[in-house]
């Protein structure tokens, strides 16, 4: 491989004029509508958005869903056929749209058990709520001072669950409030945040009566907009907040407590999944139907140990084995839980709580590990995100106590925790770098043309030189590469599309391996973050973790870029002219923007310049 590669400017190419950048001829999605579905239907979808009139597929990130019919109705609008499966996982599904030109951005959906029914306004008086029927889901919108009511009739006993879709469905930073009335307009329960749905609303009640019900949904302050729509589960389904043990090891037969739902408690055995996820959606369910989002656990091959009350002080602490799991629930408020393991002097652990972040549950840890004396080994409160992280390593050959408590002192039935004893793990994690903010990195190549991006590689408890590979790309679509020295943690990577390859898309793996075979254990794969909601400072509050790259090759670019390499290096403290050629088709003359994609180690250049309308050359300093 040509040491070239390393000075590749591959540049944001436009067809247009002098100022645009690559985004100016992708298409965009604005919304989906309506925004979920049910499983085992065919429905009529809506796509909205900018730069649509020459869409010709959808890429979805999970299976389950076929696209019947496509049609183009105007730039701003695409109108699609799907046919969910039956077997399509319920929840959060993600989806691009390819056109002949690029790949748009990443907007989500959901797929639930329940039919559909759509908001009918007027509907803000309480004296005039819309109708509908237990078990279905309400698609609609909160505009600004608007209070929306929908009425339910139930008998006595019955379970009454509403469970609202917000934040989560990635449009904007929607802060809905959903609570239960009776008839008479008394408040039976109610919901703002609830931790187990992120920002989102859920609240369930038994029926205390036969009669008639009110679900009111609106925005928590009274605001609202047109983009604050939700979808409103209403149901007499289970609905419980969380589940111990929060996880076990793959294979597993597991006997299960589902906590926190308003019709009690129960037990259930489950089957875990045959290899690690480590997190694994569970879905409650009986006879009265399934919760419409899942709780989560985790699937890692550590022994567990529930914890046996009282153990709130060493003296009682619950006899648990490391590495291992330890698992139980912050009861009350004061609760302090205590688990004892032994350890050799010199063994180093990775010690995490799986609380908040993982599990969804109300508790704010605090970790604390203690010698038989009381003498603190370490302790954490937010290390691990919200949660608690710490490496441990022992000083003696001992039994060590870990403690584990609400950083407010608070609890309840449902402040499930996991905590995690694990050795240290080696891994690799591949990122693919932003190129314009807050927008996922995707991947276009005009047929006989070229395309470059950056690969990002975190390497923990290892080090070494790395291969850097691509499955699944469309036909016809190539990529050259250099291997990532074991001090870089970023390398180029330079795709040809050739003149012959289709107009076409895939989502594509992006993997990385040692090149030393002592650590052929180890493989890393994508894992890219799209921001979907952002609070202020431009904070990630909601978005979506994807495990492939989406690639396009697209119709022919009107241009291509050549660089001419120099014929001698640049001197130290020195500089250079790097001529960049442009070669247009014919009938092109408009400016062409160029930026460089990276600077190798000691070079700097100019972040971007034009090759002048008419003109075919351009030099970066």
């Amino acid at each position: 491989m040509s040491r070239s590669l390393y000075c590749f400017a591959v540049v944001s190419l436009v067809v247009a004029a002098l100022g645009n950048s690559a985004r100016a001829v992708d298409p965009s999605l604005t919304a989906i509508g309506p925004s979920g579905f049910q499983f085992g239907t065919e429905v009529e979808v809506s796509f909205t958005g900018t730069r649509l009139t020459d869409a010709q597929e959808l890429l979805f990130y999970s299976p389950g869903i076929d696209v019947v019919e496509l049609k183009v109705e105007k730039d701003n609008l695409v109108k699609a056929k799907l046919a969910i499966s039956p077997q399509c996982r319920m929840g959060i599904h993600a989806v691009r749209l390819r056109s002949a030109t690029g790949l748009s951005n990443l907007r989500t959906f959901t797929v639930g058990a329940l039919p559909e029914v759509a908001e009918s306004e007027p509907n803000n008086d309480f004296s005039s709520p819309q109708v509908v029927s237990l078990n279905s889901t309400i698609s609609g919108v909160v505009q600004n001072e608007d209070v929306d009511h929908f009425l339910v009739e139930a008998k006595k006993g019955d379970r009454i669950t509403a469970e609202l879709e917000g934040i989560r469905l990635g449009y904007t930073f929607f802060d809905p409030y959903v609570a239960i009335l009776n008839s008479d307009r008394f408040e039976l329960a109610r919901s703002d945040d609830a931790a187990l749905v992120r920002q989102d609303s859920l609240c369930s009640i038994v029926a205390p009566e036969d009669g008639k019900y009110i679900v009111q949904v609106r925005e928590s302050a009274y605001g609202g907009n047109g983009s604050c729509v939700y979808r409103l589960h209403v149901g007499t389904f289970p609905r419980p907040t969380a589940v111990l043990p929060a996880g076990g090891r793959p294979g597993e037969t597991l006997n299960v407590r589902w906590l926190g739902d308003a019709a009690g408690d129960w037990t259930e055995e489950i089957t875990l999944p045959s290899t690690e996820g480590p997190n694994h959606d569970l879905f409650a369910r009986d006879q009265n139907g399934i919760a419409p989002s899942p709780n989560v656990i985790r699937v890692v091959d550590l022994e567990n140990t529930i914890e046996s009350e009282p153990n709130d002080g060493r003296d009682q602490a619950t006899v648990s084995v490391a590495p291992g799991a330890l698992n139980g629930v912050i009861g009350q408020p004061g609760d302090v839980d205590n688990f004892k393991f032994s350890a050799k002097k010199g063994q180093v652990f990775d010690i995490r709580v799986y609380a908040r972040n993982i599990l969804r549950s109300p508790l704010d840890s605090v970790l604390v590990v203690r010698r038989a004396n009381g003498s603190s080994v370490g302790s954490n409160d937010d290390s691990g995100g919200p949660d608690s992280y710490l490496k441990f390593t022992a000083p003696a050959d001992e039994e060590y106590f870990v403690e584990v408590y609400d950083h407010l002192r608070s609890g309840g039935p449902n402040f499930v925790y996991r905590i995690e004893i694990a050795p240290i793990k080696r891994s690799l994690a591949m990122v693919l770098p932003e190129r314009v903010r807050y927008f996922s990195q995707t991947l276009s190549v005009p047929k006989a043309n070229r395309m470059a991006l950056m690969v990002n590689a975190t390497r923990a408890n290892w080090g070494g030189d790395l291969n850097v590979s691509f499955e699944g790309l469309p036909e016809g679509m190539s990529f050259q590469t250099v291997t990532m020295p074991s001090n870089r943690t970023t390398v180029p990577v330079l795709f040809t599309a050739s003149p012959e390859a289709a107009v076409a898309g895939s989502l594509a793996q992006v993997i990385g391996r040692p090149v030393d075979e002592k650590y052929s254990d180890i493989v890393g794969r994508l894992s890219q973050r799209t921001m979907l909601v952002r609070g202020q400072n431009n904070r990630d509050v909601w978005g979506h973790d994807a495990d492939r790259m989406a690639a396009a090759v697209t119709d022919e670019s009107p241009f291509s870029i050549e660089i001419v390499q120099p014929k001698s290096p640049i001197a130290r403290l020195g500089s250079k002219q790097l001529k960049v050629v442009a070669k247009r088709k014919e009938g092109f003359t408009p400016a062409i923007a160029i930026r460089m994609l990276y600077n190798p180690p000691g070079i700097g250049s100019s972040g971007s310049i034009s090759i002048p309308a008419d003109k075919n050359e351009a030099e970066i300093p």
